[in-house]
Order: C-alpha cells, then sequence, then structure tokens
C-alpha cells in the first residue's frame, strides 16, 4: 500500500513537471507586439505576433511595443507616454522665454527591435533616453530660428520645419514618426501684455483708417452729386438760351400768372409782363 502511494505521488510530480515544461516552453505575442528571444541573455533571434515555442530554462522571449506610442509635452494635455508631461521650455530669436506644448505620436521600427532590446532593453527606456532628447533638442533649437511674434503668425511653418527634422532623426534612431503638432505658445506675463497692446493698437489703427475711407466715400458721394447737379443747371441754361433764352423764360413765367396786376405801384417800377418799349 505504501509503495502503491509512493509511485502515485511520483507520477504526480511527473505530471505536474511535464505540465510546468509544456507552459514555459510556449507563449503567445499579441497584436502591436514583437518578441525578443534571447539563450542564456544573449540575442539569438525576434518573435512575431502569434504562437511561439523555446526551450524552458535556457530561452527567455521578451516583449516588445510597436503600436503607436504618445510624447506629449503639454502640462493641459491628460495622456501621454512622456515621464514629464510639462510644457517644453526654449528661447526664441529675440531672446523671449517660451514655453511650447507639443504631442508627437511615433511608434518604434518592427524591424530593429533586436537593437533597440540590446542597447535599452525596453521600449520605455528607450523611449525616455533616445526619443525625448531628440523631440526636446529639435523643438528648442527650431524656436531658436524665429521671434516671439513669429511664432504665432508662423506657426504652421515652425511646426512643418519641426516635423520633418523629427521625421528625419527618428528614422536614425530605428523609430517612425506618425504625427507632430503644436498644441500652445505661452510667453511671459510681460510680453503678452505687450503683444496683446499691439494688437488692439493695430485693431484701432485700421478701424480709424476704416472710417477715413468712409468719410472719404461719402465726400466724395457728396462732390459726385454737386457735378451733377451742376451739370443738370448747365444743361438746362443750354436748352432755355436754345428756345430763345430771355423770350422763352417770359413765356414760361406768363403761362404760370393768374392775371392778377398788384393793386399799388411803387415809383419807377415795372408792370410785370407789360413792357411798353416793345
Amino acid at each position: 500500500m505504501y509503495r502503491i502511494e509512493k509511485k502515485t505521488v511520483i507520477t504526480v510530480i511527473g505530471v505536474i513537471i511535464i505540465a510546468l515544461l509544456l507552459v514555459s516552453s510556449a507563449g503567445t505575442i499579441g497584436a502591436g507586439e514583437r518578441g525578443v528571444k534571447t539563450r542564456f541573455s544573449a540575442i539569438v533571434g525576434t518573435v512575431p505576433q502569434g504562437l511561439y515555442f523555446k526551450i524552458p530554462f535556457i530561452e527567455s522571449v521578451h516583449i516588445m511595443d510597436v503600436k503607436t506610442r504618445t510624447i506629449n509635452y503639454d502640462r493641459n494635455g491628460a495622456e501621454g507616454d512622456a515621464r514629464d508631461t510639462s510644457q517644453l521650455f526654449g528661447a526664441s530669436k529675440d531672446l523671449q522665454d517660451v514655453s511650447i506644448g507639443v504631442v508627437v505620436n511615433y511608434h518604434i521600427d518592427a524591424t530593429k527591435v533586436q537593437e533597440i532590446y540590446a542597447q535599452y532593453s525596453s521600449v520605455a527606456n528607450y523611449q525616455y533616453n533616445v526619443i525625448e532628447p531628440v523631440v526636446r533638442e529639435i523643438v528648442k533649437s527650431t524656436s531658436a530660428q524665429y521671434t516671439a511674434e513669429e511664432l504665432v503668425t508662423k506657426r504652421a511653418e515652425f511646426s512643418d520645419k519641426v516635423n520633418t527634422a523629427l521625421a528625419t532623426q527618428f528614422t536614425d534612431k530605428n523609430a517612425i514618426l506618425e504625427r507632430f503638432s503644436v498644441t500652445n505658445f505661452e510667453f511671459s506675463k510681460a510680453f503678452s501684455q505687450a503683444i496683446e497692446t499691439k494688437v488692439t493698437a493695430v485693431q484701432n489703427a485700421e478701424a480709424a483708417k476704416n472710417k477715413l475711407e468712409q468719410v472719404k466715400a461719402e465726400a466724395q458721394q457728396t462732390i459726385e452729386k454737386a457735378k451733377a447737379e451742376a451739370e443738370a443747371i448747365r444743361i438746362q441754361a443750354q436748352a432755355i438760351n436754345s428756345q430763345g433764352g430771355a423770350d422763352y423764360v417770359a413765356l414760361k413765367a406768363v403761362e404760370r400768372w393768374n392775371g392778377i396786376l398788384p393793386t399799388q405801384m411803387v415809383p419807377n417800377a415795372s408792370v410785370p409782363f407789360i413792357n411798353l418799349t416793345k
């Protein structure tokens, strides 16, 4: 009986060991991931997504994330993988301090996971030591090429220039840039007030200019109206002269006279419409 129980225990232990060996010899790589296989800590290959097998206790598979990752240097942003999500601080060409909010989307090159693992052992370390410094350096160096005012007025140009530089640097660093965007510029309070004052002055000047143009237009309308009225009078006078001049005027007056003569006469005054010399 004792021998039977001992044999049973050995069998159970054997089954457990075999199960553990089977479990530890297989695994899966999920979508958006790649595996790096090591044997006694030495890299021996890359494992694609799906089911894989390895030698238990001798080989290991390390998961590397190749999905889109987000670095958010905007303190107003709520998402991102950057360890420090405060904004980047740089200086403009005219030496104005500027806080720049940016968001970067990228993923590591799936064909370079071995190199990245060999140097940094994880994607998180790789991002912290390679990608984030590249983003900071390029954003700061590019902002120094613009004045503070130009950073605002030429925001699209600034963004395109940074995007191009990042794409090149990321490729050299075994990563692929997906999207770069500028989310915010913040200047010192004094400079912001100066910009606001300048904008207000420009708006007021533009309003005054528009008002002046309106006054000029109204004055021109008055001049044109006066010219039209003068031209009409000239045409009427020309028409009158062409039809007999003074006689024509007298005829028109007679046509409008009601036939009543004045009851009192002033010495040497003439009677309307009666000319004794004719």
